[in-house]
C-alpha cells in the first residue's frame, strides 16, 4: 500500500589499510627491477551515483550505481529515511560488484536482505519502520524526504545491531520530492469543502481527479500532488478531523462530496472529471456497497466517471 517517484550525490570513501595516506595522490610509486620508478593509477574511492541528478519525485524511478569498488567485491547497500515525526525507516540488500568493480542496481540482482532478485528500486519500496505498525505518511508535500544511501564493505563482519556489512565505504543523500517542477498548490475553502487543488504545469484545461483519503487522517495531499505531476488537476478532499470539519466520523454526508464535485466541474482548468472513490477499511462491506450505488446514481454528470482504485504508490 504504501508505496509512485520517481536522482536516488556525492559520497565519501575510505581507503583500505595503510593506503589511506595515498588517497590524495594521483598514483603510487612502484619500484621495478633495475631501479626504474613508475607510477600506477591508485584505486579511486567508492562513490554512489544516483541518476537523474535533478529534482526527482517520490513515484519516479532512479538508477543507483556504485563505482570504485574492488573487482567482485561483496558489499551491502543500506537505505534509510526519517519521516516528519522522526520515525526511522530502513532497508538493506547484499550485492557483488562486477569484474571492473562497478555495481549497477538495474543489472545486478540483490543476493539477500530486505529483498532478493533484480529490483532496481528495492531499497525504496522495501523500507520498513523501526516502530511496529508505523505507517509512512507525508503531510507537507512542499518539502522532500531525504533518503540516505550507504555502501558497506561486505568482506567485513557487521557491527553490533547492524544486519549487514562492515565499514561504510560511501554515502549519499538523495531528495525525493512530492511536487514536480511547475505544479501549483491551491488551498480550497468553498462552502463546506475543505480541500487542496493541485494543478499541473501549463494553462490547461486538464483532466480532473477528486482524491478522498481514509477516515480520521485529516487532509493528506501526497497522492494528489504526485498525480498533478502526471498531468491531472487533482483535488485532495478532507472530510473529517481537519479545521472546522468534525473530529470524529459518524455519518457520511454525500452532499459534501457533491459540493466538491461541482467545484471541479465548474473549474475553468478542468476539462473532464475522473472521480476516485477510496473506501476506508473502517466501513463495513454493507456500507461500502450502499455508498457505491448511491454515488453512482447521485452523479450522472456527462464525462464523469466513478472509479474505485487501490493505492499503488510507495508511501
Amino acid at each position: 500500500m504504501v508505496a509512485s517517484s520517481l536522482a536516488f550525490v556525492r559520497a565519501s570513501g575510505l581507503c583500505q589499510g595503510g593506503l589511506r595516506r595515498w588517497a590524495r595522490l594521483s598514483g603510487s610509486a612502484k619500484l621495478r627491477m633495475g631501479g626504474q620508478i613508475t607510477r600506477t593509477p591508485a584505486r579511486t574511492a567508492a562513490t554512489v551515483v544516483v541518476e537523474p541528478a535533478g529534482r526527482v519525485c517520490w513515484d519516479e524511478p532512479v538508477r543507483i550505481a556504485v563505482h570504485g569498488l574492488a573487482p567482485e567485491q561483496p558489499v551491502a547497500l543500506r537505505a534509510s529515511l526519517r519521516d516528519e515525526k522522526g520515525a526511522l525507516f530502513r532497508a538493506h540488500a547484499r550485492y557483488r560488484a562486477d569484474a571492473r568493480g562497478q555495481l549497477d542496481l538495474q543489472r545486478a540482482p540483490a543476493l539477500g536482505g530486505s529483498f532478493a532478485g533484480l529490483e532496481p528500486m528495492g531499497l525504496v519500496w522495501a523500507l520498513q519502520p523501526d516502530r511496529p505498525f508505523w505507517r509512512l505518511l507525508k503531510r507537507d508535500v512542499q518539502t522532500p524526504l531525504l533518503l540516505e544511501l550507504e555502501v558497506l564493505d561486505g568482506r567485513e563482519p557487521a557491527g553490533p545491531g547492524e544486519p549487514e556489512g562492515g565499514r561504510v565505504l560511501a554515502r549519499a543523500v538523495h531528495e525525493r520530492h512530492f511536487m514536480a517542477a511547475g505544479v501549483r498548490r491551491v488551498p480550497v475553502r468553498e462552502g463546506r469543502v475543505r480541500a487542496t487543488l493541485f494543478l499541473p504545469p501549463g494553462h490547461g484545461p486538464f483532466p480532473g481527479i477528486i482524491d478522498i483519503f481514509g477516515l480520521g487522517v485529516g487532509l493528506l495531499e501526497y497522492r494528489a500532488s504526485l498525480l498533478a505531476g502526471h498531468g491531472f488537476a487533482t483535488l485532495a478532499v478532507a472530510f473529517s478531523n481537519f479545521e472546522d470539519l468534525p473530529k470524529d466520523f459518524h455519518c457520511l454526508s454525500l452532499d459534501y462530496f457533491e459540493e466538491a464535485l461541482c467545484y471541479m466541474l465548474q473549474h475553468p482548468q478542468v476539462c473532464r472529471l475522473l472521480f476516485i472513490e477510496l473506501v476506508s477499511r473502517n466501513l463495513s462491506m454493507k456500507g461500502v456497497t450502499c455508498t457505491r450505488c448511491t454515488k453512482a446514481a447521485l452523479f450522472p454528470f456527462p464525462h464523469t466517471f466513478l472509479l474505485e482504485i487501490s493505492l499503488v504508490s510507495a508511501i
